[in-house]
């Protein structure tokens, strides 16, 4: 090929050529040829973009939204997501029509956003959606309603002062199968700071409290974060909420029934001391901690609530305080004689204090003692005769020791 192309440019005849003229016009020619071949030819090609990364300069960011655009009945069990093809993501929006926004996370290449808690149900969510260097993308989609929803009613009531000895006490309308769910979702602050852990009375009561009572003075916060949490098959909460309590002056009781006698203690003084009439031999009082859960300052009180047939109906039992779900109270006495108080123990399970008719005496014990307390104040029941109350009959779980406490957790 050399040769023929030498020969060309030639009016002489090859064989006037000297050998080593030959030689060194072959030798260049080699040379050009491969220049030709294997470097100038491929340097102008890889010059040139190929036709498939042209494709993908010019492709657009495509970004998807899940639960997709439109969807009307949308499960509110999973978190949303937001991801992009063919770019990254600048932005993400979520807002709900009730006012709410879910906030959310990129990962690291920003192709994928998700949201950090589920959509609320029976809401319609905004979508807003920007790529880099593509157009914003909206998507709108609406959440299907629970069928069936609970709810949990608590003690003590919001902005209310109560006694050290008052637990945070949830009791839900449906039982509840998925405890820890329900548990996890539900938090009890204090401060000053002090470790509150819930126990669970059944399927449907769940009580919180520290170790020891609270301190005096003490600011509890409820919060309960119920709202589409799933308390059984099908059965989701509706609560999303906080609730603040106080915790007044530490005031604790103590009933001895054997001496007849209750000594008041407030904040670690002694404030009164009271004679007293427990139950007899054939109604013993319950023993232990109790908590005044209910307050009247006159109420009626019938024995057949409690099953003891016909044996009384008083309507007008005054400064009665509830220490059980059961009936047992601490409360005022105008029936019996004076001599009884601090001598016999006569009652059908309650502690009586003497009082007068009408509950506005304001010089007999059943007045004073009334007047002293309030919801959450500790009651100490000792030498009754009777065992030790049930914690689930009133707000009574101080009867239970820290360790069984919270063995009564789902967490």
């Amino acid at each position: 090929m050399g040769v023929s192309h030498i020969s060309n440019r030639s009016d002489q005849p090859l064989e006037r050529w000297s050998r080593r003229g030959v030689l060194t016009v072959l030798g260049v020619v080699p040379a050009a040829v491969l220049t030709g071949c294997g470097g100038s030819a491929d340097a102008s090609e890889e010059a040139k973009p190929s036709a498939s990364a042209k494709a993908a300069a010019t492709k657009k960011p495509v970004v998807s939204v899940s639960p997709a655009d439109d969807t009307r009945k949308a499960g509110f069990g999973d978190p949303v997501e937001v991801t992009v093809t063919d770019g990254t993501l600048a932005s993400v929006e979520v807002t709900g029509n009730d006012g709410s926004a879910l906030a959310g996370t990129y990962n690291d290449a920003k192709t994928r956003w998700t949201s950090t808690r589920n959509p609320y149900s029976g809401t319609k969510y905004t979508v807003t959606a920007q790529a880099e260097g593509g157009d914003a993308r909206t998507a709108t989609f609406t959440t299907r309603s629970p069928g069936e929803t609970f709810v949990g009613y608590f003690t003590p009531e919001a902005d209310s002062t109560s006694g050290v000895g008052m637990p945070v006490s949830v009791n839900f309308t449906h039982a509840v199968s998925d405890k820890a769910a329900v548990e996890k979702a539900i938090t009890v602050t204090a401060e000053p700071a002090v470790e509150v852990v819930g126990h669970w009375f059944g399927d449907t009561r769940l009580d919180f409290r520290p170790r020891t009572y609270w301190a005096a003075g003490t600011t509890i916060t409820l919060g309960l974060r119920l709202k589409d949490v799933q308390g059984q098959d099908g059965v989701y909460g509706t609560q999303s909420k906080d609730v603040t309590f106080h915790i007044g002056r530490e005031q604790i009781s103590t009933v001895d029934l054997a001496a007849k006698e209750m000594v008041v203690k407030r904040d670690g003084a002694t404030y009164a001391t009271y004679p007293v009439s427990g139950g007899d031999a054939d109604h013993t009082t319950w023993s232990g901690i109790m908590v005044i859960s209910e307050r009247f300052k006159e109420t009626r009180m019938e024995s057949s609530t409690v099953g003891l047939g016909d044996e009384y109906d008083i309507s007008d039992v005054p400064h009665a305080q509830r220490l059980t779900t059961s009936g047992t109270f601490v409360h005022g006495n105008y029936w019996a004689s004076a001599s009884v108080f601090g001598s016999r123990n006569t009652s059908h399970g309650c502690v009586g204090l003497r009082d007068a008719k009408g509950a506005d005496d304001n010089s007999v014990a059943g007045y004073r003692f009334y007047e002293s307390s309030m919801l959450g104040d500790v009651v100490i029941v000792r030498n009754s005769g009777e065992q030790t109350v049930d914690p689930a009959n009133g707000l009574n779980g101080w009867n239970l020791s820290w360790e069984d406490w919270k063995a009564g957790s789902a967490l």
